[in-house]
């Protein structure tokens, strides 16, 4: 795929990585249920590379926090740096994992940058709240039991939607 190509898709994708999460907005909390502004961005870093998935994984949270309130200013940087984990594991696991099959192979990235994207999440929530404040149960719940939902929905959508858009041509996601 061409630069500009990827470029146009990930500007694509930190749009909706916008306008999604204003979706949900009428359920309260339905944004750490559901995860909306994580879909784009793990779609991009598995689509466009690494430096494009990093790019949406930062600029995205921050773009949305200034034009809609959402995130709230006190969660964009752990959000930021998780996004941008989620962008850059992704497509580091789609280049470096030697599976030829691209269901597996977006499972494998899908699932490994999430994880990171997670454990990053809790170190910089650790060290911007105070002592005591940020515990262990804080972050599992956060992360895994409030987010369930939504990460089950990563799980099933993300690889369905990138091997469509393989085979419509859209993309071209080359063999690791």
């Amino acid at each position: 795929m061409s630069n500009v190509k990827k470029m146009v898709i990930t500007a694509l994708l930190i749009a909706i990585g916008i306008v999604l999460p204003l979706t949900l907005h009428a359920i309260p909390g339905a944004g750490r249920i559901f995860l909306p502004m994580h879909i784009p961005i793990l779609i991009c870093g598995i689509v466009c590379g690494i430096p494009y998935g990093l790019a949406a994984g930062i600029i995205t949270p921050l773009l949305s926090s200034l034009t809609t309130g959402m995130p709230p200013t006190a969660i964009v940087p752990a959000m930021a740096f998780e996004l941008a984990a989620y962008g850059t594991v992704s497509a580091a696991l789609m280049h470096f994992v030697p599976i030829k099959n691209l269901y597996a192979r977006s499972y494998i990235a899908l699932i490994g940058a999430m994880l990171c994207g997670r454990v990053l999440f809790g170190i910089v929530n650790a060290l911007i709240f105070s002592a005591g404040d940020y515990s262990m149960q804080i972050w599992l719940t956060a992360s895994f039991v409030t987010a369930l939902p939504g990460i089950v929905i990563q799980i099933v959508v993300i690889p369905s939607i990138v091997v469509a858009l393989q085979k419509m041509k859209l993309i071209d996601v080359k063999e690791a």
